[in-house]
């Protein structure tokens, strides 16, 4: 260790660069807005000012640095890494727990797979409060537990036709706590709803009448006719996904999720996009744009039978009072010089599918 130049501090002798400066902790400035790993820009916000009074660096020195935005990006590998860093810590307070993982399209703090071994009653419950008690761990918004017969986390078709097959309403846990400062879905900044999903109990749903989605698709504009486009997901499980596109008018979409009752033969689970900028056929991008776009204690629908989840861009119809940020895309522009300076060669049916 050395001593910087214009500060006290020490650093290390052989670092690539030093950054050194001063704090006022009373001096704010507006940062922002930035692209970032959420695929949506961070909104300005007041931050601490440093005032550099040095920058200095080794000979030859590496600036490390990753891109973000949409998924998957580099900074999945990141996330990969505190998973097997973090897991034998998170053991010690949730001993039961055998593994967790963060699928990337849910970019880390959004959604969260846990394995464990159920031993009773509203275990999986507990584990829940512990992620969301637990350092960093307590940004996740959405929590799914699993118990130790089920598929390995990261195969997620298995995983998921698990999980569907054992599904009921009941299951899920909606609650309350602090999110990450890039969370943009919450009515209010840095608080917002938590969804928590056990999956340990081995319940038994009866599945609904199999039905075309063009069919189903006229039974559901009947009650909602801002709904433009309908598919549905996992047919063969006993919880279709039913994954509807709309343009919302002048209403709460949540105010007409309780018109889906009289469709309770037919569907589960319903989950509603703008038609604007999503593709219904696609689940990869799919559950990246919902699970960036919902508050659960705002945006989650249940009876006894249907979940219905509002994953659409919120406004004022919706009681939203925040600015709601735009996506992180790529300009045709930028695109042709990165193919012009051979540092974009991704196969064009991969630009559609990532929404680049």
């Amino acid at each position: 260790m050395v001593e910087s130049l214009t500060t006290p501090l020490f650093v290390p002798e052989d670092v690539d660069f030093v950054i050194e400066g001063w704090v006022d902790t009373e001096k704010l400035a507006l940062e922002g807005p930035f692209g970032d790993h959420t695929g949506y820009y961070t909104l300005a916000e007041y931050y601490p000012v440093l005032e550099v009074s040095a920058i200095t660096h080794r000979r030859n020195p590496y600036y490390l640095a990753t891109v973000v935005g949409k998924p998957p990006l580099e900074d999945k590998y990141m996330g990969w890494a505190t998973e097997r860093i973090f897991l034998p810590l998170l053991k010690t307070n949730a001993a039961d727990l055998i593994d967790y993982h963060m699928p990337e399209n849910g970019v880390f703090h959004n959604l969260i797979l846990a394995k464990m071994k159920p031993l009773y009653k509203g275990h999986a419950k507990q584990f829940m409060h512990i992620f969301w008690g637990s350092g960093q761990m307590s940004f996740v918004k959405h929590a799914l537990f699993f118990g130790d017969d089920a598929p390995k986390l990261t195969n997620y078709e298995a995983l998921a036709t698990y999980a569907l097959n054992r599904f009921l309403p009941k299951c899920l846990f909606i609650s309350e706590g602090i999110t990450d400062a890039l969370d943009h879905s919450s009515p209010e900044s840095l608080v917002g709803g938590k969804l928590g999903i056990d999956f340990t109990a081995s319940y038994a749903p009866v599945a609904p009448k199999s039905i075309e989605s063009s069919q189903l698709l006229e039974k559901v504009q009947a009650l909602i006719p801002e709904v433009c486009g309908l598919t549905q997901h996992m047919r063969h499980t006993a919880n279709p996904i039913t994954v509807i596109s709309v343009r919302k008018a002048e209403c709460s979409l949540k105010e007409k999720f309780l018109l889906l009752e009289s469709l309770k033969e037919y569907v589960r689970i319903v989950i509603a996009v703008d038609e604007a900028k999503n593709d219904i056929h696609n689940p990869y991008m799919l559950i990246w744009r919902v699970s960036n776009n919902i508050d659960a204690a705002r945006d989650v629908y249940r009876s006894e039978t249907i979940v219905a989840i509002d994953g659409t861009t919120k406004t004022a119809i919706d009681g939203f009072e925040r600015e709601w940020p735009g996506d992180v895309e790529c300009t045709p522009l930028v695109i042709e010089r990165l193919k012009s300076l051979s540092l974009w060669d991704l196969d064009s049916k991969l630009e559609k599918k990532y929404q680049l």
